[in-house]
């Protein structure tokens, strides 16, 4: 490219700077015809800038800068986003006849906010994506593309995104409770002392647990929890027990929002 014969545009001179003012910046979105466009990930447009005076005189062309012209793949369809106990698990069903450079990318805004960050990225071919980087108790907003990573002759290449899909609202609302507790074990102890049942169990994994529960019951008698506070171990020590009695234990988790998982199988101790 060597002069401007046909211009695709033409850009307004902006007001001369004011003292000590940088000068304003010029942009041109050109709409591309369908003609101009290509499957092939090494087709190229390129652009150039010729400044005229008051005569429409130009003094020549700015540097020449390459843009893919390549077509813009479809963004995803059918998206979706379902709060679930181990996340937000956002899907979409896949468009066919990919390039093999793409990839989805995937977004979230937390409602309130000006700007998105990018959630996840994943794999053509892979159609949905778990995220696990979101706050409970907020509203939050999905959106998700195509990514075409174009060749650049040695160095990194270029990404090259599709539309987006439509962006979909989901309340972060926590509903889901912890893991039943497993492994529980009631060991008696006593002699020469005050008679004592102790509880131990696998510790539950979860990341939002608050504690655990403990219940028990006599035989043919109503199960009752029997701890005030949350137990934050997995362990405690009963010690209002009777000589001669039987008791039966479980125990279930509890999360910071209140929710409760149901009760481990039941483990029994007798009193001497």
């Amino acid at each position: 490219m060597t002069d401007c014969v046909a211009p695709v545009g033409e850009v307004a001179a902006p007001q001369p700077p004011k003292k000590d003012e940088a000068a304003a910046k010029q942009s041109y979105a050109d709409s591309l015809p369908a003609s101009l466009l290509s499957d092939s990930l090494s087709s190229n447009l390129f652009y150039a800038v010729s400044v005229l005076n008051e005569n429409r005189r130009s003094a020549g062309l700015s540097n020449v800068v390459a843009v893919p012209g390549i077509k813009a793949p479809a963004p995803p369809s059918d998206f979706q986003a379902l709060i679930t106990a181990d996340g937000v698990v956002v899907s979409w069903k896949e468009e066919p006849a990919a390039a093999p450079k793409r990839f989805y990318r995937v977004y979230r805004r937390t409602e309130g906010a000006a700007t998105d960050v990018v959630a996840g990225e994943v794999p053509w071919g892979i159609r949905q994506f778990v995220d696990h980087s979101f706050d409970w108790e907020k509203t939050y907003s999905y959106r998700a593309n195509v990514v075409t990573v174009v060749p650049a002759n040695g160095r990194p290449g270029v990404e090259f995104e599709s539309e987006d899909t439509p962006a979909v609202k989901v309340f972060a609302h926590d509903v889901f409770p912890p893991a039943v507790p497993s492994g529980l074990q009631a060991v008696f102890s006593g002699v020469g002392q005050q008679p004592f049942i102790d509880l131990v169990w696998g510790p539950d994994t979860d990341a939002d647990l608050a504690g655990y529960d403990v219940y028990r019951r006599e035989e043919g008698a109503e199960t009752r929890k029997i701890n005030s506070v949350v137990v934050t171990a997995p362990a405690f020590r009963d010690t209002n027990v009777a000589s001669g009695h039987k008791y039966f234990y479980s125990v279930s988790a509890v999360d910071m929002r209140g929710n409760e998982s149901g009760r481990s199988e039941e483990t029994n101790e007798a009193v001497p």
